[in-house]
């Protein structure tokens, strides 16, 4: 491990004392909130500077070195958590379970949700156009399956992002396009990013499930009725809206 890894472990080179775990060199915030802290902590262990399986520096160790609660302290780990970035194991302390891995799985981190859906919105139209051609019998009864499954899960936010992934990852089978499931393989990842996770609950509302769900239908029957022109405009409409939700919900904050 080299000296910058070092320096930002929970364990000093000695095993000293607790204030040689590492404290004094953590890096700093400029404010004290659990936000603040989880974005400093999860830049460290993006770059590097924590190594996989590491465990981080007690909560009182941190909460001393950021002059804050306990408390804060465990939100702040929680927001890491929901990352993915890190593991809390009772009674042994919080360890690093982010692994640098290629490019793609990095950009998961690096992509906004607003630039995911400006992705979406260049990819999805074609691919709806593709799906209205090319769709078997059988893709057509596994795409109903997935609004039916979008249907059933009713206003619940985490369960229709679950089911809203399947559908439009369904919707790229159809295209029988090896090539078009591998992208939006990619893109259903990336969906799966904490940002959008940590604003669903304020878009997806029950009005607004209601709404994408109507759409979700349309864009069925279009395909069903091998109306490609018909498919591809309502995906796009059905991509702006979510674009526009997203954007609104920016604004306020």
């Amino acid at each position: 491990m080299d000296d910058n890894r070092h320096s930002l472990t929970g364990a000093s080179p000695a095993g000293g004392e607790e204030d040689a775990e590492g404290r004094d060199r953590l890096p700093d915030v400029v404010t004290k909130g659990s936000a603040a802290i989880a974005t400093t902590l999860q830049k460290a262990i993006l770059k590097g500077s924590y190594a996989y399986g590491e465990r981080l520096q007690p909560e009182r160790v941190l909460a001393k070195h950021y002059g804050t609660s306990r408390s804060t302290i465990r939100e702040a780990l929680r927001r890491l958590e929901d990352l993915k970035l890190v593991t809390r194991r009772i009674g042994s302390g919080t360890y690093v379970s982010y692994h640098r891995t290629p490019d793609g799985h990095v950009m998961a981190y690096r992509t906004s949700p607003v630039e995911l859906i400006e992705v979406r919105l260049g990819i999805e139209p074609q691919m709806a156009r593709l799906a209205a051609l090319h769709a078997t019998i059988e893709d057509l009864g596994q795409l109903e399956a997935a609004i039916q499954g979008l249907e059933k899960v009713g206003r619940n936010g985490d369960a229709f992002s679950n089911a809203d992934e399947r559908f439009h990852l369904r919707l790229a089978e159809c295209t029988r396009n090896p090539l078009m499931i591998w992208l939006y393989k990619h893109i259903n990842d990336i969906r799966g990013h904490a940002a959008w996770h940590r604003m669903k609950e304020k878009i997806l509302t029950p009005e607004r499930i209601g709404i994408y769900n109507e759409q979700h239908r349309r864009i069925f029957d279009a395909i069903s009725n091998r109306d490609a022109e018909s498919a591809s405009s309502i995906v796009r409409e059905h991509i702006e809206k979510a674009r526009q939700d997203l954007l609104g919900l920016e604004d306020r904050d």
